[in-house]
């Protein structure tokens, strides 16, 4: 008869036998993981961000740089979280709700800087604001009921958001208007799609839960 090795199943899932195959028990995943942190990092980089982009008014060509920087370094972020979350099975409530307002506040911080330095119409930062406060708004109106995860259209507007933002904050000649001004309506495009598709499933959620609560 063996004795099982010291500090054995510290910190390491137990299996259990069930009709002769072994189970492993289901583990909590810690909220301060990984994948949370670097949610958190993108955060606490838009102050970082705003500062930079307003150094100069705008016209400091270093600071610019600098501000495209974090922006793009916070942008990877998004992409980095969500493929550790679920490579190392780190996905939590906690992420799924906190990485599209990280998303919101990057975003927002960079359309409002730019709407404020006159570099971009006030309209399109208002539109997406609007729609960006309002999915934040539904997520918060079905928690309860679930949560809903960004879907791949939400994904691919974050990202037309950015690159278009990113040839705004780029010091690009007056030649490269037109392909501001295409990423940008792209953007704003899916921005407004992926809002009703949220809106829709968020209703279709929430009555759904109705239903079970009353069941």
């Amino acid at each position: 008869m063996s004795a099982a090795p010291s500090g054995a199943g510290e910190g390491v899932p137990r299996a259990a036998s069930e009709g002769g195959a072994q189970v492993p028990e289901a583990t909590e995943v810690p909220t301060l993981n990984l994948a949370n942190l670097l949610t958190i990092s993108r955060l606490v980089l838009v102050p970082l961000f705003v500062v930079a982009l307003f150094t100069g008014h705008g016209e400091d060509t270093t600071w610019r740089a600098i501000a495209t920087g974090l922006f793009a370094v916070a942008s990877a972020t998004d992409q980095v979280d969500g493929w550790v979350a679920r490579r190392y099975g780190l996905i939590t409530d906690f992420g799924k709700i906190a990485d599209p307002i990280a998303d919101k506040a990057l975003i927002g911080a960079a359309l409002v800087g730019l709407s404020a330095l006159g570099e971009l119409s006030w309209w399109v930062t208002i539109v997406i604001a609007v729609r960006e406060i309002g999915v934040t708004l539904l997520r918060f109106w079905v928690i309860r009921h679930g949560v809903i995860p960004a879907s791949r259209g939400g994904k691919a507007k974050t990202m037309a958001q950015i690159l278009a933002i990113v040839t705004y904050l780029l010091p690009l000649p007056a030649g490269a208007d037109p392909v501001r001004w295409a990423l940008m309506g792209l953007a704003v495009a899916l921005t407004v799609i992926t809002g009703v598709d949220y809106l829709v499933r968020a209703i279709r959620l929430h009555a759904a839960g109705r239903r079970a609560m009353g069941a």
